[in-house]
This record gives structure tokens, C-alpha cells and sequence, in this order.
């Protein structure tokens, strides 16, 4: 390897690296804010906070990997302008071909990697996160109840709120239980209590110290009872079992049903490492820096194409899911029209009359 290839390549390593830390960094606290909201409400239990805040990071993954290959590349050739080593190298007599060939060894690994990651392992994840989130809907409500918030059930016939909880939800202080039924309403104050399990599976929300009251709003037929010991049965919660969404289904089950959702999935798998080579090729050229224009113009440029171009795979995937348009035409409709604009960069940086 030319001393040329193994200088761009430790380069755009360490680059893409950077991108890439920053860039998981700053997803990462994006989800972890989503679930943890989630959980503070009670929509999701304690415990299932993690697993999503892996399953989620996950799937994107062939997006920052994508980002990041693309920062890394710019960036490292960006400099090479800037300090006025890449002239040194096109007066040494370096042409197009020969820019690209670091590129390309470079992506080549990440590529390979974003290709499993799309193809394989994000419909494995998302099958697995399915079934992960239908366990989660089944549980009763009390396993999700957030300490110091209001909750209701899923079915709204309950309403919780406990002011204290151990880790595992089993025992809980001070409990307040608001229900409807046929038109009365009941609510239980109980100073702690504790989940029971029974033999049959059945389990029960066990109060101690207590009150009940019930009655019929606007009416005066309230009752009180004291309590030692009362129990509230806790509901599963039953789900009905999902078929799994094109997202969690394998490449040979895509292609032997080739539907236009089906489709549409494939045209969204197979457009991660296209675009990812197209952009970093599309990087030599965008790189390229005028003084005279200002070293963040450049930048811009790459922004707004690497925007627009995800935006159009996009809208491509709309369409064939839609049936508008067949997966080849979308797949050569969008990362054509991207080849001819790497061509035309390409020939407007290296062979243009006036480009140095």
C-alpha cells in the first residue's frame, strides 16, 4: 500500500471515529430521555429501561455508522485542502483514481458491516424487541407504577398511585386505589402492602391498614369500611399475538413474497451501504476547499446533499411501498441520479477547464 493510501486511511479512521463517538453520544441520550420518560409515567416498568435503550441504539446503527463514514472522510480531506497538502499531492500527479482508492479501502470493512447490520441483525433486533414489548404489555399494571405519579390501567377502570415502592414492585406504601364499577365508585387508602402470588398464577395486590370507601358520585350513599387486610386482584393484561412487520423478516422471506411492503423493506435495507459508498466517494470532490469562498461553504454543500438524499431514499421507499413505483426503478431512479451527481463532482474537481 502506497504511503499516499496508508496516510488518508490512518486519517479518515481516526475521524470517523470521532463522528462516530460523538454521534452515538448524542443518540444515546435522545433515547435514553424518550424511555425514561416513558418509564417515569409508568407506561414501561423500571427494569425494561436498558433493554430498550440497547434495542433502539441498535437500529440505528447503519445510520451512524453511515454518518460518521461520511464526517471521517470529509473532514480528514477537508484538511488536506486547508493545510495545502492535497495540491502537494495533485502537483505530485495524483488524479481521480487515486483519491478514491484510499476511500474505498477505507469503507470497504464498514461497508461489509453496515450490510450485515441492515440485512441481518436490525430484523433479528426488531423481532426480538417485539416480543420483548408484547411481554412488557402483559404484565399487570402495578409492575410499571412509578412511585409519586398518578397511573391508570389499560383498561381505565383503575386508577394507582403508591408514594413508595421497593425495586421489584412487590411492596408498596401508602396506596391509594380509585375504581368504577356499574356506575359506583370505589377508592382504598392503605398505608403499605404487597404482591401475592397464588398457586393458579393468579396474583393479588394484598392491603393492610386501611379504608374503603364507595358510593355513587352526586349521591350521599357513601360507605366507609376499615380494614386489616384487603386484597385487588391484578389483572394480566392479554395481548393478542403480532404477526411480524416486514421490518423482522429475513431476506428469503422478503424475496419469496415479494409484496409491495416487502419490497419496500428491501429497497430500505440495501440503500444503507449504497448510500454509504456513494457519499463517501461524493466526499473527495465536496472537500475540496476555495479560500476565497470560506472554509465552511463546502461544509454546507455537504449537508444539504446528505440530507437531501436521505430524504429522497426516503420518499423512494413511500413509493414502492405504495406501489408507485417497482424496488429496481426506485433503487435506480434515487442512487442513479446520486452517480451522475458524483460524476459531475468528480469532473468539475479533476477535469473542468480552470480546476486546479
Amino acid at each position: 500500500m502506497r504511503l499516499f493510501d496508508r496516510t488518508l486511511i490512518r486519517e479518515m479512521a481516526a475521524g470517523s471515529a470521532v463522528a462516530f463517538t460523538a454521534l452515538a453520544a448524542i443518540f444515546a441520550v435522545m433515547l435514553l430521555v424518550r424511555v425514561l420518560g416513558r418509564a417515569a409515567l409508568g407506561d414501561i416498568a423500571n427494569d425494561a429501561v436498558f433493554p430498550l435503550l440497547g434495542f433502539g441504539f441498535a437500529r440505528f446503527l447503519p445510520i451512524l455508522l453511515s454518518m460518521a463514514l461520511f464526517i471521517g472522510v470529509f473532514m480528514s480531506l477537508s484538511r488536506l485542502w486547508r493545510d495545502s497538502e492535497a495540491v502537494i499531492w495533485m502537483n505530485a500527479g495524483l488524479g481521480p483514481f487515486d483519491w478514491m482508492r484510499p476511500v474505498i479501502l477505507f469503507s470497504l470493512p464498514a461497508l461489509v458491516m453496515i450490510t450485515f447490520v441492515s440485512m441481518v441483525l436490525i430484523p433479528w433486533l426488531v423481532g426480538k424487541q417485539t416480543l420483548f414489548e408484547e411481554n412488557l404489555a402483559s404484565r399487570d399494571r402495578l409492575s410499571t407504577l412509578a412511585p409519586g405519579v398518578f397511573s391508570e390501567d389499560r383498561q381505565g377502570q383503575r386508577v394507582f398511585f403508591v408514594e413508595t415502592a421497593s425495586p421489584d414492585a412487590q411492596y408498596v406504601g401508602n396506596v391509594f386505589v380509585q375504581s368504577t364499577q356499574q356506575g359506583r365508585m370505589g377508592v382504598i387508602v392503605a398505608r403499605q402492602g404487597y404482591v401475592q402470588l397464588k398457586e393458579n398464577g393468579d396474583r393479588f395486590l394484598v392491603l393492610e391498614r386501611g379504608n374503603r370507601y364507595e358510593g355513587t358520585p352526586g349521591l350521599a350513599d357513601f360507605r366507609v369500611a376499615n380494614f386489616a387486610s384487603y386484597a385487588v386482584r391484578l389483572e394480566p393484561q392479554v395481548v393478542a399475538e403480532q404477526a411480524g412487520g416486514p421490518r423482522t423478516r429475513s431476506l428469503a422471506t422478503l424475496f419469496s413474497n415479494p409484496t409491495a411492503e416487502n419490497m419496500a423493506e428491501w429497497v430500505w435495507r440495501i440503500s444503507y451501504p449504497i448510500s454509504t459508498l456513494i457519499l463517501c466517494l461524493l466526499a473527495v470532490p465536496l472537500s475540496y476547499v476555495n479560500p476565497r469562498a470560506g472554509r465552511s461553504l463546502n461544509a454546507v454543500f455537504a449537508i444539504l446533499i446528505y440530507a437531501t438524499y436521505s430524504n429522497f431514499v426516503g420518499l423512494s421507499q413511500g413509493w414502492v411501498a405504495r406501489s408507485q413505483l417497482s424496488a429496481s426503478a426506485s433503487i435506480a431512479l434515487v442512487h442513479g441520479a446520486m452517480l451522475a451527481v458524483l460524476a459531475l463532482a468528480y469532473w468539475r474537481r479533476f477535469h473542468a477547464p480552470g480546476r486546479a
